[in-house]
């Protein structure tokens, strides 16, 4: 493996006000991987992998909007469709034009639906939890579908603020599915907590997962998309993840022709515990397609 970089911490206000905080690290001379998180976490997330992998590739690891470090001027809407807007001005802000993809929960929706606006942009997907298949949503989806109403009581909004938006929760999506909660990193849920704890983050949040919805409308187009192009997908998953099931990685192999299937033995962030194998298998899956 090639010498890694510690990444830098970066800014860009890109053309509709929002202030994206970056991680990158590597040469742009070599090809660009971006790194797209999900809930409740932020580019923090991979700032084990970016050092694995900035050797070999152009690591870009932006905060989505509404989460992390980055921030959005007055009046900002937080929807998927305009997160994935923001991700892709932020990639041609910098110049980017081809790119793999790494897509984690919040980031498939996002990652996706750049695939759609730039069929032919996107090398190649790493899917690690990132659903693109009713087939992948477990039970804890439930929780979540009495949010799908048009006008959602107060009652199912406090409701899902206090388990989904808690310390409690923020740790469930962590420990669960872990065999050993000991190995996991106390500061990264903190972290995450403490960012959800800032002044309106609980409205943004909750329209999140009101907007949902709209990603699972979405679905038959991100999968057609995956027939047309045959986009190399490796789907390495924590195989114990009750949020995005095993089923949604073993979907990927329907759909593109050159789909990878690997479980790893951890939950949902299973970053956080099989990080160095989860690079492994991402250098060598890049390999087969010359990336």
């Amino acid at each position: 493996m090639a010498s890694t970089q510690i990444p830098t911490a970066n800014y860009i206000t890109i053309s509709n006000g929002v202030r994206v905080f970056y991680r990158e690290a590597g040469s742009r001379a070599n090809p660009t991987f971006l790194l797209l998180h999900g809930f409740p976490t932020s580019s923090n997330q991979f700032r084990h992998l970016i050092t694995l992998l900035s050797g070999k590739y152009h690591i870009l690891a932006p905060d989505l909007p509404g989460f992390g470090f980055t921030t959005t001027p007055l009046g900002f809407k937080h929807s998927f469709d305009i997160i994935a807007e923001t991700i892709s001005l932020f990639l041609d802000s910098l110049n980017i034009q081809k790119f793999a993809v790494y897509i984690f929960d919040y980031g498939a929706p996002t990652g996706l639906r750049l695939g759609l606006r730039r069929p032919h942009d996107v090398l190649a997907i790493v899917s690690q939890n990132g659903n693109a298949y009713t087939d992948g949503l477990g039970d804890f989806w439930k929780t979540i579908e009495p949010l799908w109403q048009v006008y959602p009581a107060k009652e199912i909004l406090d409701e899902a603020a206090s388990n989904l938006l808690s310390l409690a929760g923020t740790k469930w999506q962590y420990e669960t599915g872990v065999p050993d909660v000991n190995a996991l990193d106390p500061a990264a849920y903190t972290l995450d907590q403490a960012l959800l704890e800032r002044p309106g983050q609980k409205d943004i949040q909750l329209g999140l997962f009101m907007d949902y919805k709209n990603n699972l409308a979405l679905y038959p187009e991100f999968q057609e998309w995956f027939r047309e192009t045959n986009v190399p997908v490796l789907a390495i998953w924590g195989k114990n993840d009750l949020i995005f099931i095993p089923p949604g990685a073993e979907a990927f192999k329907r759909d593109s022709k050159n789909a990878e299937v690997k479980f790893v033995d951890s939950g949902h962030f299973a970053l956080e515990t099989h990080v160095e194998e989860i690079a492994r298998e991402i250098l060598d899956f890049f390999s087969k397609y010359s990336i």
